[in-house]
C-alpha cells in the first residue's frame, strides 16, 4: 500500500498577523507575484497542491506552483463577529468571552465556529485524504494546522492552544494505515 504524504504549510504573514488581529480576507505582506513559483523546487516531484479559499492562502500557494485546487475544508476557523478585531481590544472589551473561548473547545461566543467543530471538520478532511496515496501539499491557516495536529496526535482538545504555528511553517504528516507526524532533518 502506497502512503499518503501530507505537507501542511501555513500561509505567509499578513498585516493582521503582524498587528495581532483576527484575520479578514487580507493579502500577504510580501510581493507574492514577484515570488510566484519561487518555492516550486522545494520538493523532488511536484505534489498535488491544495489551499484554503482565502486570499492569503491562494497567494501563498502560488509560491509553490501554478496549478492549485481550492478546498473548502482548509478554510480558516470562522471567528464570526471577532473577524478583524485586535486581540488587545478583545481582552479589554470582552474578556469573559475570550477566556471562555480559550478554555472551552465547544464555546463560540463570536458566533462562528468552535474549536471542537473546526477539529471535527479537519479530521473528516484528513480521513478523506487517507485513501488518496501520493504527496499532497496543503497551504492553510495556523488554526487548521493546529486542528490537524490535535487529530493526528490524538491530543485532548485543550492542547489546541498550546501549539504555535508561524508564517510559512511546514508540518509533515504520513498515512500508512494510521496518521503519523514526521519530523524531518533540515540542512
Amino acid at each position: 500500500m502506497q502512503a499518503t504524504r501530507l505537507t501542511l504549510i501555513c500561509h505567509a504573514r499578513t498585516a493582521a498577523w503582524k498587528l495581532a488581529r483576527f484575520p479578514l480576507d487580507e493579502p500577504l505582506e510580501l510581493d507574492w507575484q514577484a515570488l510566484a513559483g519561487s518555492r516550486a523546487a522545494t520538493f523532488k516531484r511536484a505534489p498535488r497542491l491544495l489551499c484554503g479559499p482565502e486570499l492569503r492562502t491562494r497567494q501563498t500557494a502560488a509560491l509553490y506552483g501554478s496549478t492549485v485546487e481550492t478546498v473548502a475544508a482548509l478554510r480558516d476557523c470562522d471567528l464570526g463577529h471577532w473577524r478583524g478585531l485586535a486581540l488587545d481590544d478583545l481582552q479589554r472589551e470582552q474578556p469573559e468571552a475570550l477566556r471562555a473561548w480559550l478554555a472551552d473547545s465547544d464555546c463560540a461566543p463570536h458566533g462562528g465556529e468552535s474549536v471542537a467543530r473546526l477539529c471535527e471538520r479537519v479530521g473528516l478532511w484528513l480521513g478523506s485524504l487517507a485513501a488518496q496515496p501520493g504527496h499532497v501539499l496543503a497551504v492553510t491557516h495556523p488554526m487548521v494546522i493546529r486542528a490537524a495536529l490535535v487529530q493526528v496526535m490524538q491530543c485532548p482538545l485543550a492542547s489546541f492552544n498550546a501549539i504555535d504555528v508561524e508564517p510559512l511553517a511546514q508540518v509533515e504528516l504520513r498515512f500508512n494505515g494510521r496518521w503519523r507526524l514526521r519530523l524531518e532533518q533540515r540542512d
